[in-house]
């Protein structure tokens, strides 16, 4: 019985995997319409920026590993669906509570996802477990960063938000966990809980990465020789002084 519901888990998750996949493009392309109709770009502007938002992240993965073509080129369901999230904030003015907490959801599901499905890759073409917490996090959050610099701002996940990149490394390392001890499918499982759980409590309690603090170190010079430099930089002043007055009495 256990053997049979473990089948069918087996067979069901790539499937849900899948459907998530696809939530997060949807969502990302929804985001990124919504940036461009604060910019009030045109709808070239909306469809750029959906599909920068939604499949960025993907195409430099799957460049960066080389493997050939990034998926998001060769499976017509990513492109139509960041389109369809472009579209859908070209004629849509979302915003207000609903869709915020909507979005916090789906996107910290898809967090989730993505980085676990970045990190399987590179495990998979035999990269170690720095570059596999690299790659996780570039899926999960590269197509923010790229549409943030595309209209100009600094990205979001360099501060100023709460956790997102760091809930993106802890869903890569129970990913990377699960996948050395040949559990692939139900490390995906974790990782998509524990990335959306971080996510959306760190959001609840505001929680953020502190920022370096500003600290002005003490002179350890003893006084005697901070006075003495001051002295010896008086007379080299004056010695300087009367070297050029001859000079000017010249001219």
């Amino acid at each position: 019985m256990a053997a049979e519901v473990s089948e069918q888990l087996s067979t069901l998750l790539p499937d849900v995997f899948r459907a998530l996949d696809l939530t997060g493009v949807f969502l990302n392309g929804v985001l990124g319409g919504t940036i461009a109709r604060q910019r009030r770009f045109d709808l070239a502007g909306f469809v750029i920026l959906a599909i920068v938002s939604a499949l960025g992240g993907g195409m430099l993965r799957d460049t960066l590993l080389q493997a050939g073509t990034p998926l998001a080129l060769t499976d017509p369901f990513y492109l139509g669906t960041a389109m369809s999230g472009a579209l859908v904030a070209f004629l849509v003015p979302l915003g207000g509570r609903w869709w915020s907490r909507t979005f916090l959801v789906g996107d910290a599901l898809v967090l989730g996802c993505w980085a676990a499905t970045g990190s399987t890759k590179a495990l998979a073409a035999g990269l170690g477990l720095l570059p596999a917490v690299m790659l996780g996090v570039i899926t999960a959050v590269g197509g923010g960063m790229i549409r943030d610099v595309v209209v100009g701002q600094p990205p979001v996940i360099f501060g100023g938000n709460t956790l997102y990149a760091t809930s993106a490394v802890l869903a890569s390392l129970v990913v990377i966990g699960m996948y050395r001890i040949g559990e692939e499918t139900l490390g995906m499982g974790l990782a998509i809980v524990v990335g959306a759980g971080l996510s959306i409590v760190a959001h609840w309690r505001q929680w953020s990465l502190p920022y370096a603090p500003t600290v002005q170190l003490p002179n350890l010079r003893p006084r005697w020789r901070r006075g003495g430099a001051v002295a010896a930089g008086r007379r080299i002043g004056a010695e300087a002084a009367v070297a050029v007055r001859p000079e000017r009495a010249a001219g």
